[in-house]
């Protein structure tokens, strides 16, 4: 039998629990005979052209267990998405190794580049066997029911909505917050679970799977705030018009571009400022703020989800035991089965590799500014245990005597 010679790699944005998905492929390659060395690349695909390798088995298990329950990636990240020449430089880098077996951690352009390598190395006749581990906090993996990373940083905005909430109802006014997400919305509308009574916030959440119409949000603000005097509001950062050009694009003049050509969304204050400044202009509300969550949901350390961490560890072992028992690529996904208990599944790399997973109609509520029952039972067990609860005083209010109403 072949020895196996493994390389992993992280690839995107990092998130809370992606360190647990890499050492579950570290350990669960120690349990297995024929495994000969167990590579890390430093940066994702990059460090691959440039051969920037750590040696995993050196690693004492201890170290290993501290890492894993450490937030962000541990041998860094990248943000290269990899074409066809690209792909060859990374072929002639295994086969120099005599790699065999690349485990990459990443999104949907993480499994495409998996996708390409498969082909190549198929061309050459060379026997590599590409796994893609599932990460992203936006949630929009076809084919998977959620994806590592995403129970945590919804778990954080659920929190972080719940505090601005207290505050709003403390201070009132107008309360923007912009949270991720290109074209999924997921993210945005965990705030949705920040609720406990009947009149807390958020009570506008604006999602990028509906299309946004600046004069209609302006209505929806105006009518919470003159029902309950203040406002809390989920802004998805990838919200657009109905022609799909994002309002942060179109309410200001500069717009910045990723290294991909995307209109860059996040890691700016820019939409949370301009709808604030929208509201202010046109609603003579004066007491208005916004907030950009930003990076600060991806690896945030005191909101991990334990249920997170459970599956994201289990992807990583689940993903050495495909590789090695069905002997083919593919994708690992998650699969829930009954009221919550989740099977492993792993597909062909053509079913994620650059699809984009939105959110479904019957978890959006009908007015399209909420979600709907549906997406609080499918998002309530992955914020895993000790969710914080706030309450309220329940004293009967003291008889005036000065203030007497006439």
């Amino acid at each position: 039998m072949q020895a196996k010679r493994i390389l992993i790699a992280q690839g995107g944005g990092p998130t809370a629990v992606i360190n647990q998905s890499l050492v579950g492929v570290v350990l669960a390659a120690r349990g297995i005979r024929d495994v000969e060395l167990v590579y890390g690349a430093r940066n994702g695909v990059r460090g691959i052209v440039n051969e920037d390798f750590l040696d995993l088995a050196q690693e004492t298990s201890y170290n290993l267990e501290l890492v894993a329950n450490t937030p962000s990636s541990a041998l860094g990240s990248t943000r290269d998405k990899p074409d066809l020449k690209y792909c060859q430089e990374i072929i002639q880098v295994l086969q120099a190794h005599q790699i065999n077996h690349f485990f990459y951690i990443g999104g949907n352009d993480s499994s495409d580049t998996l996708r390409i390598l498969s082909l190549e190395a198929e061309k050459l006749a060379f026997p590599l066997r590409c796994i893609h581990i599932p990460k992203t906090i936006d949630n929009d993996l076809v084919g998977n029911d959620h994806t590592p990373g995403f129970p945590s940083a919804a778990r954080f905005v659920a929190q972080a909505f719940a505090g601005a909430n207290l505050d709003n109802a403390a201070l009132p006014g107008v309360y923007v917050g912009v949270v991720m997400g290109r074209h999924a919305g997921f993210l945005t509308a965990a705030s949705a679970l920040a609720r406990k009574f009947s009149d807390d916030g958020p009570h506008l959440i604006y999602l990028p799977e509906r299309s946004f119409v600046l004069e209609k949000f302006l209505a929806d603000v105006k009518e919470v705030y003159q029902r309950l005097g203040r406002c809390v509001i989920a802004v998805s950062e990838g919200i657009h018009d109905a022609s799909g050009t994002p309002i942060a694009s179109l309410l200001t003049e500069t717009v910045e571009r990723d290294a991909h050509g995307n209109v860059q969304l996040s890691g700016n204050g820019a939409l949370a400022d301009l709808l604030c400044e929208e509201i202010k202009a046109k609603l003579n509300i004066k007491r208005v703020r916004g907030d950009t969550f930003g990076y600060l949901q991806r690896s945030f350390a005191g909101c991990v989800s334990d249920v997170d961490q459970r599956e994201a560890r289990e992807v990583g072992e689940k993903a050495l035991q495909f590789a090695v028992q069905k002997a083919r690529n593919g994708t690992v996904a998650i699969k829930r089965n009954g009221d919550y208990a989740v099977n492993y599944e792993l597909l062909a790399l053509d079913v994620v590799a650059g699809k984009t997973r939105v959110m479904e109609d019957e978890l959006i509520a009908a007015s399209g500014t909420d979600v709907s029952p549906a997406f609080h039972q499918y998002l309530r067990p992955l914020l895993g245990a000790g969710m914080p609860d706030g309450f309220r005083l329940r004293a009967e209010a003291v008889a005036k005597i000065r203030n007497k109403a006439g």
